[in-house]
């Protein structure tokens, strides 16, 4: 889960893809476009990622919250495995009575298992609160690529992870990322303060 956030917004990003602007040929036409590397283009969806000021800002900040979670889960979880172990070493070394132990074993029980349902909710808002993230990023790229195409220069845009080779010419991760932090900018002052 810690790699979730990273790999599910790339995985996001891979599937965004360019509208295509340009005017159809006429009905009837027999004659196919011809495609030049002029029309085409990629993005290095990774590296447009971990750039943007969204990912730098809330991405991180969800992903040191998602560390804190999994570090406080595993703790609590470690406790009571301790609480366990030390119960079942009074009871074999007949330090509590067989009643004792049985009602110390079903407190820890019914601990253990507020403790998952809450644990559970937690990651509940913890993916929520990811989703949201993934998806604002993903609309945030989707609106770049549609400003960079609203002329339909390009009739291709890549995703680098699936390209081998390419002319760096042909790579507008730089211009995507600017627009992506101009909107974003735009968003957050846009957004009423919080108190």
């Amino acid at each position: 889960m810690k790699k979730t956030l990273f790999a599910a917004i790339v995985a996001a990003l891979f599937a965004v893809g360019c509208t295509n602007n340009a005017a159809q040929p006429a009905e009837g036409a027999a004659e196919q476009a011809t495609i030049t590397s002029s029309d085409i283009a990629f993005v290095k969806a990774d590296s447009l990622l971990v750039m943007s000021d969204i990912y730098l800002t809330e991405g991180v900040a969800l992903q040191k919250k998602l560390e804190a979670a999994q570090q406080s889960w595993a703790k609590k979880e470690q406790g009571f495995q301790y609480e366990a172990a030390q119960l079942q070493e009074k009871y074999q070394k007949g330090l509590i009575t067989t009643l004792k132990a049985q009602e110390t074993e079903e407190s820890l029980n019914k601990r253990v298992q507020n403790y998952q349902q809450s644990m559970q909710k937690e990651a509940a808002v913890l993916d929520e609160e990811n989703f949201v993230l993934q998806n604002r990023i993903n609309m945030l790229v989707a609106e770049a690529i549609e400003e960079i195409n609203k002329d339909g220069k390009y009739k291709l845009i890549l995703n680098s992870s699936a390209l081998l080779d390419g002319a760096q010419a042909l790579d507008i991760t730089q211009d995507l990322l600017k627009i992506v932090n101009e909107k974003y900018a735009a968003e957050k002052a846009a957004a009423p303060k919080a108190e």
